[in-house]
């Protein structure tokens, strides 16, 4: 009988997010619904909502960062790090914004454009100057732009040349710093390049330094290839390169709703809790973070709940899988009776076992 997998020391998780997810609610079909909550005041709210991370764009430290020198970045980052020291807050990472910039409408490192691929080197490096500064020693890349709407459109092997090679510059660039990448199969681009885990671990271990090479794992972003984000997390546990999780929920497969855990699939979520607890997540201080919207129905400034609720629906589940009886499930896997696995599942989630 397979013996059950218990955790030997339970884990005390941190949470973050990104000042992103206090919005004014526009959309793609609609303006603002709320007031403009100041951004610099956002960082006031983490703690008291049980926060301690700061996910952050490259221009989230540094508001029109392409208008300012590399000296001139470095000192408003320094600030900025100073600020979140103050509020009791740590970075989780610098991503740079490689897709709003007119240089990055085809695509900024995967270009057909030498100037645009020469732009998004430049945004980058200004990108591990602010998470320097910051005493940040991780870059997120969500290669937004990095695919096509036509796949005539570009050569794909050299695009993943590209994407290679722009990921060992970075390393290079310096080498304290981590490079995690966060996979999507869609959206904004019709079809775009390193959509999974499998495409980002592969990316990490042909790199020149595939320990610093990691990933962020988004429940929706799985969802939207048609993959369980459980096991695209378990999948990163296995290799080591699980730097990050984004958690959130999807309605199906359409645009990126970033609803709030478990909110459509609280059985899904579930099992992505499980997999994070077996599987170590978080005792080497790993962040949980959220990516969630909220409705823009939802009237206040600022709007936090949503934040909130997602928060508590992880705990919540974090007490369920740590109440699981692992004897008795070890027990069902090894008669495999799945049916009478599925019932105590679910009888569990409903609290009646």
């Amino acid at each position: 009988m397979e013996k059950p997998q218990l955790s030997p020391q339970p884990t005390t998780y941190r949470f973050s997010f990104g000042p992103w997810n206090i919005s004014e609610g526009a959309d793609p079909f609609g303006p603002n619904v709320r007031d403009v909550f100041a951004h610099g005041r956002k960082f006031g709210l983490y703690r008291s909502l049980g926060f301690e991370g700061v996910q952050l764009h490259d221009d989230d430290a540094v508001p029109d960062i392409d208008s300012f020198t590399a000296p001139q970045v470095a000192a408003k980052a320094k600030e900025l790090g100073q600020v979140l020291r103050d509020e009791g807050l740590q970075p989780e990472f610098v991503a740079p914004r490689l897709w709003f910039p007119d240089a990055t409408i085809d695509g900024a490192f995967t270009s057909n454009s030498d100037g645009d691929r020469q732009y998004a080197w430049d945004r980058t490096q200004r990108a591990v100057d602010v998470a320097r500064a910051m005493g940040c020693k991780t870059i997120g890349f969500w290669f937004a732009r990095e695919g096509t709407y036509v796949r005539e459109a570009k050569s794909a092997k050299l695009a993943y040349e590209r994407l290679l090679a722009a990921i060992n510059r970075t390393l290079a660039y310096d080498p304290e710093i981590q490079v995690w990448i966060e996979p999507k199969p869609n959206e904004p681009m019709d079809m775009a390049y390193v959509p999974t885990a499998g495409h980002a671990i592969a990316l990490a271990y042909a790199s020149e330094s595939p320990s610093r090479v990691k990933v962020i794992i988004e429940s929706a972003h799985a969802l939207l290839a048609n993959l369980d984000p459980s096991d695209e997390m378990a999948f990163c546990l296995a290799h080591d390169k699980l730097g990050s999780i984004h958690l959130n929920d999807q309605n199906g497969l359409k645009y990126d709703q970033d609803k709030n855990f478990g909110s459509v699939n609280l059985r899904g979520a579930f099992n992505q809790v499980i997999v994070l607890e077996e599987g170590g997540y978080g005792r080497r201080g790993e962040f949980v973070g959220l990516d969630v919207k909220t409705m823009r129905t939802q009237r206040g400034v600022p709007v936090t709940e949503h934040l909130a609720s997602s928060r508590r629906i992880f705990l919540d589940l974090v007490d369920k899988a740590r109440s699981l009886d692992r004897v008795r499930v070890a027990e069902y896997r090894g008669k495999r009776d799945y049916e009478g696995l599925e019932l105590y599942t679910l009888e569990h989630l409903l609290g009646r076992k």
